[in-house]
């Protein structure tokens, strides 16, 4: 393990060194390396041959923060990562998986910087565009109740909601963010979306966007339109457990088909 630092935090950073293609693995909003294991979302398990790294986000997990808005905002997350693999992989292209808010994170970075990629592997795209103004609201909701009535009620009022049927049988767990930080997080989640599309159009990297049904949260929509924007983007959608626990070997045979080795071409 190791720190990073970025302005307003320091990242909590892990690198699996096995040589071989350079990939690095992000986790969603309210999640965390450790608890993205937990939720069957590590995809990077199954990873061997690589230079595998893994890292919390501000405000997530081991990470740091502050209580700035902006700093949570996916289009900055972009930023910390970029930085991240300024620092890891100078001069070498990547190849970036992550579900949700990491999914975001890594569209505004290849966006910003097209050249750091050689391909992404992007779950459960977020509600985005038009489905993205209900689900702000719920954020702000999210952060008032926090602040008005603590940790417990939040945790209460979310147990109830119905899981996707890829998801049954996994254990129930808790934002893994700190209760001063989580109203700030929230803020920031409710303050971003996805790319516009006429932007998505400069992803021109190989993309496999993998996602699953019944999740208001990662409609399947937003999947199909990533589809149509990104240049070179397919799409698989899983509807059972046995179906995710098979996305493991899928990012394996992307990194193997698309991954960048160690002596790539300069990034410039």
């Amino acid at each position: 393990m190791a720190k990073f630092s970025v302005t307003g935090a320091d990242l909590d950073v892990e690198l699996s060194d096995e040589g071989g293609h350079p990939v690095v693995q992000l986790h969603g909003l309210t999640s965390s390396r450790a608890r993205d294991r937990v939720l069957n979302m590590d995809l990077g398990r199954g990873l061997s041959g690589t230079r595998l790294l893994r890292y919390d986000a501000r405000g997530h997990g081991q990470s740091s923060g502050r209580k700035v808005v902006e700093d949570y905002e996916w289009k900055n997350l972009a930023d910390d990562l970029l930085a991240l693999l300024h620092g890891y992989f100078p001069n070498e292209k990547v190849y970036g998986v992550g579900p949700s808010m990491g999914c975001a994170t890594l569209l505004y970075a290849a966006i910003k910087e097209p050249e750091r990629f050689c391909g992404l592997t992007l779950l459960l795209p977020p509600t985005a565009w038009e489905s993205r103004k209900a689900k702000s609201l719920a954020y702000i909701h999210n952060a008032e109740l926090l602040e008005a009535e603590g940790w417990d009620a939040f945790i209460q009022a979310d147990i109830d909601m119905p899981v996707p049927p890829a998801t049954i049988g996994n254990p129930v767990t808790v934002p893994d963010n700190s209760l001063e930080l989580l109203p700030t997080i929230f803020r920031g989640a409710a303050a971003s979306d996805l790319p516009q599309l006429a932007d998505l159009a400069r992803v021109t990297v190989p993309t496999h966007i993998l996602a699953w049904t019944e999740d208001p949260s990662h409609p399947v929509a937003t999947a199909q339109a990533l589809l149509y924007a990104l240049p070179q983007a397919t799409l698989q959608v899983a509807s059972t457990r046995d179906e995710v626990n098979a996305w493991p070997q899928i990012l394996m045979d992307n990194v193997a088909k698309h991954g960048a080795p160690h002596s790539a071409e300069p990034v410039h």
